[in-house]
């Protein structure tokens, strides 16, 4: 936004322009792009290989043509009719409860109010003046980078964002970022033919892409010899994860040391080496392992992961490194009405063979305290078909048969954990555990004594001064016990995983020289009864979205107060620091909560 109004107040420099460029671009972790996007605008010409506009559009046939996801059609915006009835018209926006903004056309301006017509429904209203935003020529319909934008307020964008969604165009740029808005279906526009459109080109001759933000960090790496960093952010359910995927896919096929076989039976496959397709299995796994279905989404990251792929110097991909945060371990234990918890224990419970669920001890999810809500289906997907994609991955990955087999023990463990019960013993507050079924599955599957297990949770030894006495549990304190013995085995589960998975991914014999790293961090949720993990990944996102506010807003103003230019200092607020306050500062006296 910053950039796009600081290129108009400096439009008469060119080589001033071409400096504050390079500028951004090493900002925004991009090669310098010759010509800004205000130059842009009024240009003519494009230096893109592929057609653009109407020439494009014309060649669309199909409806599952990528490409009818990706250009705009600019038809009917661009003819001299509909300028003409916008000019006429004085269009403008004005708030409403319905849509947010409503176009309407201007009949009076008085002092503080503004009369207008609703262009919808022909009604007449009076709306004050402050509250009237500025509507964009037609020129600018479906605009690609929102800083192009001449009327650049929360109406415009919001409308543009709209109309190119409904046009089947998730990708829009604004300025420094690529906002993404979830189609909640499949697009053709992942495949190997995309791939190699993107591949090699800037960033402006191509349509919007998260294909296009990788190429960018990828060529900047190899010519600044820098490390980059791509940061995918949103509430749950954006499509951080699969964007991520995304991101993943392109550079393991732009930036393979050598070619994999290639599966013939899906015509539109992409061929990889082996290290790059263990980097691709790894989301798989984690996701098995750290997503949940939540009110809000089908496939959400209880978990935040910064994934660092190494690459040499010659651009090869020599390694990656999996780094994760914040693992919501309470889901393990109990969830929210109409929400799982992690998948891979319905996949598991769904998936195993009798054999499997003969050596596991395995029930229906009747029979599970842990999985209170019963077996919940996602719409669209199998548990049984997703558990074998798990295993097959893991097999790729280079896990051993043993090492898959102890992990989906611990997995039937942690269920055995929720079943065991204690009864408070009469007279007394002392715990006991009248029925040990429970406990005697879960020692057999961890390979423990049950008697020390039980003497362990009902009267655990504690040590006073230098000796050591056995102290009674009260029947909360046995519960809480096993809560957190189910919520720890589960995280050291989760940990050893990525160390194994990491350890799989590690090739040290070839240094790497740079890595591009991608954070997808868990969303930003409000639930009905929220975890201190869910305030944790809340509090975050919101230290994040202060990152953006000072890089975006803060330090591109203090800039142009440096360089001269006129510039009033705007503040865009909202930030919640006072809340980030609350939570990381001290408290004292005369703090209120």
């Amino acid at each position: 936004r910053a950039r796009g109004r600081r290129e108009a107040a400096v439009g008469g420099s060119g080589a001033r322009r071409r400096d504050r460029a390079r500028g951004v671009a090493r900002l925004e972790g991009r090669e310098p792009q010759g010509p800004t996007a205000a130059g842009r605008a009024g240009s003519a010409s494009r230096s893109s290989t592929r057609p653009r506009g109407e020439a494009a559009m014309s060649r669309r046939a199909s409806h599952d043509d990528p490409e009818r996801y990706l250009f705009a059609d600019h038809g009917y915006a661009g003819n001299a009719a509909t300028q003409a009835d916008w000019t006429a018209r004085r269009l403008v926006w004005v708030p409403s409860e319905r849509h947010g903004f409503e176009a309407a056309a201007v009949t009076e301006e008085r002092t503080d109010e503004v009369a207008v017509e609703l262009a919808e429904s022909g009604r007449r209203a009076t709306v004050p003046k402050a509250d009237v935003q500025r509507m964009n020529p037609p020129k600018f319909t479906k605009v690609e980078d929102m800083a192009e934008l001449t009327c650049l307020n929360e109406a415009s964008v919001l409308h543009n964002l709209k109309d190119r969604y409904y046009s089947g165009l998730i990708y829009t740029y604004s300025g420094l970022f690529c906002v993404v808005i979830n189609p909640y279906k499949n697009l053709p526009i992942y495949t190997e033919q995309i791939v190699e459109m993107y591949r090699g080109k800037k960033r402006h001759e191509v349509p919007p892409h998260i294909y296009a933000i990788s190429e960018t960090a990828y060529r900047s790496m190899l010519q600044d010899r820098e490390d980059q960093s791509i940061l995918c952010t949103g509430e749950s359910g954006a499509g951080k994860t699969e964007n991520t995927k995304k991101v993943i896919q392109y550079l393991a096929h732009v930036a393979s040391s050598h070619k994999g076989r290639k599966d013939h039976t899906a015509p539109n496959s992409i061929a990889y080496g082996e290290l790059e397709q263990q980097l691709l299995q790894a989301n798989p796994i984690l996701e098995a392992f750290g997503n949940a279905k939540t009110v809000k989404n089908d496939n959400s990251s209880r978990f935040g992961k910064f994934i660092r792929i190494n690459f040499d110097v010659t651009g090869y991909i020599v390694g990656a490194n999996i780094e994760t945060y914040l693992l919501e371990k309470s889901r393990a234990i109990r969830q929210a009405r109409d929400e799982r918890t992690f998948h891979i224990f319905y996949q598991l419970l769904v998936g195993a063979g009798e054999h499997v669920k003969t050596d596991l001890l395995l029930e229906a999810f009747q029979g599970y305290t842990f999985v209170s809500n019963g077996y919940i289906p996602i719409p669209g997907q199998q548990d049984k078909d997703n558990f074998h994609e798990t295993l097959e991955a893991m097999t790729i990955m280079g896990f051993s048969h043993d090492e898959i087999s102890a992990m989906l023990r611990l997995v039937s463990a942690v269920l055995q954990f929720g079943n065991i019960s204690f009864k408070k013993e009469r007279n007394t507050d002392q715990a006991s555990m009248p029925d040990d079924t429970a406990a005697q599955k879960l020692c057999h599957l961890l390979g423990l004594n049950v008697t020390d297990f039980t003497r362990a949770i009902l009267s655990p030894r504690i040590k006073v001064g230098r000796d050591y006495v056995q102290k009674a549990q009260t029947k909360e304190q046995a519960d809480f016990a096993i809560e957190a013995l189910a919520k720890a085995s589960y995280e050291r589960l989760f940990r050893w995983l990525v160390h194994r998975i990491n350890k799989a991914l590690d090739r040290t014999k070839r240094q790497g020289a740079s890595f591009i790293g991608i954070l997808d961090i868990a969303g930003f949720e409000i639930f009905q009864l929220n975890s201190f993990e869910q305030l944790c990944i809340n509090y975050t996102n919101e230290k994040l979205q202060q990152l953006f506010n000072h890089t975006m807003f803060v330090l591109e103003q203090e800039e142009y107060q440096r360089e001269g230019i006129e510039w009033n200092f705007i503040d865009f607020g909202l930030d919640l620091q006072p809340c980030i306050d609350l939570i990381e500062r001290p408290a004292t006296d005369k703090t209120f909560v």
